[in-house]
């Protein structure tokens, strides 16, 4: 299956048109730390990690994650976890999991700068959830609805291309 996002409001999915938001640069085939755009290519996806006190576990065929206090992902550039889920350390600049807001209740990681992770290439980059589709830092956002449709349609296969 192949996910599309061609413009920057409509994630393509089979016969599904969701609504989203993508980074506030919009699009970028030179993606870089901090630089608010959403990296163009074609990436394969991750786990979906969510907020069990919140949300219940979604129904999909790829692996999930509970999402707790102590996760992160680091964005610190400098640092050897770069691009990676981490325990929270204040020592490591990372991006919270478990936030306040409902963004992160549930997300997919997008796999983009993971396999060779190069440094200041971008980082977090996220399917995650919406409420008003502001501009993200990067990342896709939708709605809840939408998500959870999402989490049944894709499976260890899917690709998502982002032109």
């Amino acid at each position: 299956m192949l996910i599309k996002l061609k413009n920057k409001d409509q994630l393509i999915v089979d016969d599904f048109i969701f609504k989203c938001a993508i980074g506030k640069a919009h699009f970028s085939s030179k993606k870089k730390e901090g630089d608010k755009t959403t990296p163009r290519g074609l990436f394969t996806l991750g786990r979906i990690y969510y907020r069990a006190d919140r949300v219940k576990k979604p129904l999909t065929k790829i692996r999930t994650k509970i999402i707790n206090k102590n996760m992160g992902w680091c964005d610190d550039p400098e640092s050897k976890y770069y691009n990676k889920e981490i325990l929270v350390d204040s020592k490591i600049k990372h991006e919270k999991l478990f936030k306040k807001d409902s963004s992160y209740d549930y997300f997919i990681n997008i796999k983009y700068n993971e396999d060779m992770v190069k440094p200041y290439k971008g980082s977090a980059i996220f399917i995650h959830l919406t409420k008003n589709y502001k501009p993200t830092a990067g990342c896709i956002a939708l709605k809840k609805k939408d998500f959870v449709i999402l989490a049944k349609l894709v499976n260890k296969e899917t690709q998502i291309k982002i032109c």
